[in-house]
């Protein structure tokens, strides 16, 4: 029987999740573009519009608000007006910010440029932040971790889950679930999570190329092994998503949509599968619905959300 999200949503009303990593504010510039600029081969934008949004971990806690959890963020933002921003979009979204501010760290801001519904430009504002702040944050993840159901650790490798190992390791001392959604080469500081949420490309660059399906899954499940992973789910864009346990793998096909945009498509499926299990869901059911809420989401632009009727 296919699994529904429908089948869950009183549930999933009360699901609580932690989500702890690397926010950022995604600022839109949309315009149109109507001549090449005669100072350097490259379009002119004239701006129309803008939009923010909350990225990063806090598009997770918007993602898993969305469905009618109820989420708590906790990340480091700087003492500005992108933080500013960002902690009061949060707020519009019923997601509980807990964002520590560090006067000396500009907020992580990601500028895209639209013009003609196509992303031209992108520009990063970006700096990790300081020691002590991360410290502070450690002791606040303690606090706030008798009262979820589920933790979700977002690393977008900007320096904000720099204890991470620790953070698991008190999770499951504490009886919780853990989620991680990984970022780099090193594999081994996420050892101990519950799942673990490379993309294709991710897991690539850390255990190398595979020649066919036989060869993924043993990749796949010596990795998992190696890590001390309950699961492992690769997600596979257009061959959609394949999860492995001790009881063996799942390949789910991907939803047949028309790909509109990418980004944060990945962190609807964390925080679906985070929202699913709080609410009583078993994994492969969890990962079924969320390969439904990520066919939705890239058919949006920019990072979005996964509204619960759009799973029905």
């Amino acid at each position: 029987m296919t699994a529904r999200f429908s089948s869950y949503r009183d549930a999933a009303a009360s699901a609580r999740l932690l989500v702890v990593g690397d926010v950022m504010l995604d600022r839109y510039w949309f315009g149109e573009v109507e001549r090449i600029s005669p100072e350097a081969p490259v379009p002119v934008v004239k701006i129309a519009r803008s939009e923010e949004r909350p990225g990063g971990a806090a598009n997770v806690a918007r993602n898993a608000a969305a469905l009618g959890a109820q989420a708590t963020l906790l990340s480091v933002v700087g003492a500005d007006e992108p933080g500013a921003a960002l902690a009061k979009l949060l707020a519009g979204e019923r997601v509980k910010a807990s964002l520590l501010r560090d006067p000396t760290l500009p907020t992580t801001v990601k500028l895209r440029v639209i013009g003609r519904q196509q992303q031209l430009l992108r520009i990063d504002f970006e700096t990790a932040p300081s020691h002590e702040v991360l410290a502070a944050k450690l002791a606040d993840y303690d606090r706030l971790l008798g009262d979820c159901d589920v933790v979700v650790l977002s690393d977008y490798g900007k320096g904000g889950l720099a204890h991470i190992a620790t953070m698991i390791g008190r999770a499951h001392a504490a009886g919780k679930r853990v989620l991680v959604d990984p970022k780099g080469e090193d594999f081994t500081r996420y050892r101990g999570a519950t799942l673990l949420t490379p993309n294709r490309a991710e897991f690539r660059e850390v255990v190398g190329r595979w020649n066919d399906e036989s060869d993924l899954a043993a990749k796949a499940e010596a990795l998992r092994h190696d890590l001390d992973l309950d699961a492992l789910l690769i997600t596979r864009s257009e061959e959609g998503m394949s999860l492995f346990t001790a009881g063996g793998a799942l390949t789910i096909p991907a939803q047949t949509r028309e790909v509109y945009d990418v980004s944060g498509a990945g962190d609807t499926v964390i925080a679906t599968i985070g929202v699913m299990l709080a609410a009583g869901a078993a994994l492969p059911d969890a990962v079924r619905v969320a390969n439904e809420a990520a066919g939705v989401v890239v058919g949006k632009l920019g990072t979005a959300v996964v509204q619960p009727h759009e799973l029905a």
